[in-house]
């Protein structure tokens, strides 16, 4: 039976990697194949019957991975909808919500920076909201603000520099 594996390896790894989409996987399958064949006791080869059981082997082997792969996936989309997770990003699924401890960090330095600006000179804390709290452009917070684009270059800069040295 080991002669008949050998004969038909490359065409199982084929077969394999043609129905599971994944070289490694049908390599897996194929040596984990080996050692069932070299389990089974006597020489069925010789009966005409060695391929036929080979290849059922081969069949059953890759049916119980499928089936294994079909159960992981939906015990993985069951939990993913007991925890209420259905975006996708690029077919692979993603919570839509951020982790408690995410968001409390979120607001512990979103209260830093705040705490920061106030320290700040008026026009370059206004210069800082303007610019990357609101989304203005640096022309659009210098038109505002009654400055040059420089200027609010300079301010945006300082007060980055500050909220930075504020988080260290």
């Amino acid at each position: 039976m080991l002669a008949l594996y050998e004969e038909k390896r490359v065409n199982l790894v084929r077969l394999f990697t043609a129905r599971l989409r994944s070289r490694a996987e049908a390599e897996d399958l194929v040596q984990e194949l080996y050692f069932k064949v070299a389990a089974v006791e006597g020489d069925t080869a010789g009966s005409g019957g060695g391929s036929a059981l080979l290849h059922r082997m081969a069949e059953n082997l890759m049916l119980d991975r499928l089936r294994s792969r079909q159960r992981g996936q939906a015990r993985d989309e069951h939990w993913r909808r007991l925890q209420g997770g259905e975006a996708t990003i690029d077919g692979d699924q993603a919570a839509d919500a951020p982790s408690a401890e995410s968001v409390v960090e979120g607001r512990q330095r979103l209260a830093a920076m705040l705490k920061t600006l106030e320290t700040l000179p008026p026009s370059v804390a206004r210069a800082f909201r303007l610019h990357k709290l609101e989304g203005l452009s640096h022309a659009e917070t210098a038109a505002a603000m009654g400055v040059s684009r420089s200027a609010v270059e300079k301010y945006v800069s300082a007060a980055l520099k500050a909220v930075f040295r504020g988080a260290a």
